[in-house]
């Protein structure tokens, strides 16, 4: 089988895939406005996933994710079939490497191959491979350039492109979600006037399985750590405590058809849970980092749209916490839900990373 890239350098009209433990969620773009300059939202599509067929990054059931990949596309009525997805976590591996300067694309690709094998544990027949030319080496910018190496697994790739073919879809680009992340964030700081580019600033993603906590400096992630907490702890204990299924409780969660004593004996100390591990993770980063302090705050991810949590992590940690919207200054197409994309925003953020490798992002 012929992998795409899996860094993604291509200028292509793409549809953004993100597919998480819980969910597809589904992202398309268009440039708009005067020169282009402008984003506007086409469709989007969130498609809930069965429990456990998506567990630590890993699909286990690539036909069940393939049918609900299926109703996604369906639904939101996309209008290109090309695709870019991610990779993550233990299926990722990257590496900054040295390499002198003035090689062709073709030369530094022939001779990363051949060195690719110190780098990367697997056979190099098991892996996709990819690279990009970060810029001039710091220790000796003249002669060399720094070179990001990215490496999956290809069973990895290959579950992802067989789940978009079922759907009609063709993976154009297979990116990395980090990467991804710090492609729509370098969009948000753009258009939002109470964050500078020039500050550190910290993206808290808080998922359904896992929090990441990243750290940015002039826009790059310079810091990254995950943590095993996320919003299914609550669905557990409301399946536990009112005596639902799995699929029961994340519906009754997410439509809040819940008994009363649901916020009082949930859902607020599951909130103060949320700020104690971000504020754990913000004292772990002090403790081991030099890459400054923290100017901003945003939060990411699902549990970034329960209802006054920004409030609840700026009393445990301080300073500016804001939630992340890549969408605040895009113009929206008559066909999508408003106010459904701006409260799915805080966890659009992958997606629409992915959407964006379809356009080059001002700088």
């Amino acid at each position: 089988m012929e992998l795409p890239s899996l860094l993604g350098r291509q200028q292509i009209p793409l549809v953004g895939i993100d597919i998480s433990s819980t969910a597809i969620k589904l992202l398309e773009l268009n440039r708009v406005g005067k020169g282009g300059k402008s984003y506007r939202v086409e469709t989007y599509a969130v498609e809930t996933l069965p429990f456990n067929v998506v567990e630590d990054k890993n699909i286990k059931d690539v036909e069940v994710v393939g049918e609900a990949m299926q109703r996604a596309v369906k639904r939101s009525r996309i209008k290109t079939d090309r695709a870019a997805v991610a990779v993550a976590g233990a299926a990722v591996i990257t590496k900054t490497v040295q390499m002198p300067t003035g090689l062709s694309d073709s030369e530094m690709e022939a001779t990363l191959e051949l060195e690719a094998e110190q780098y990367i544990p697997y056979p190099m027949d098991e892996v996709s491979l990819d690279f990009e030319v970060i810029g001039p080496s710091e220790n000796n910018p003249e002669e060399e350039v720094d070179v990001l190496l990215a490496a999956s697994k290809n069973d990895i790739v290959e579950d992802r492109i067989a789940i978009l073919e079922m759907a009609g879809l063709k993976a154009k680009v297979v990116d990395i979600e980090m990467f991804a992340l710090e492609n729509a964030f370098t969009l948000l700081a753009q258009n939002d006037p109470e964050i500078d580019s020039n500050d550190v600033i910290a993206l808290i993603d808080i998922g359904a399985t896992s929090t990441s906590f990243s750290v940015l400096n002039d826009l790059k992630i310079v810091y990254t750590r995950e943590q095993a907490f996320g919003g299914n702890q609550l669905t557990e204990q409301i399946q536990h405590r009112y005596g639902l299924s799995y699929e029961e409780a994340s519906m009754a969660k997410r439509l809040g058809q819940l008994p009363e004593d649901y916020e009082t004996e949930l859902l607020e100390p599951f909130k103060e849970a949320i700020a104690q591990e971000v504020s754990r993770a913000v004292q772990y980063y002090y403790s081991s980092s030099t890459s400054g302090n923290i100017a901003h705050t945003v939060i990411a991810g699902g549990c970034a749209s329960i209802p006054n949590i920004v409030e609840q992590i700026t009393h445990k940690i301080g300073g500016h916490v804001t939630l992340a919207n890549p969408f605040a200054s895009m113009s929206v197409s008559s066909k999508v839900n408003k106010k459904g994309l701006m409260n799915d925003a805080p966890a659009l953020m992958i997606a629409c990373g992915l959407a964006l490798r379809s356009f080059d992002l001002p700088k």
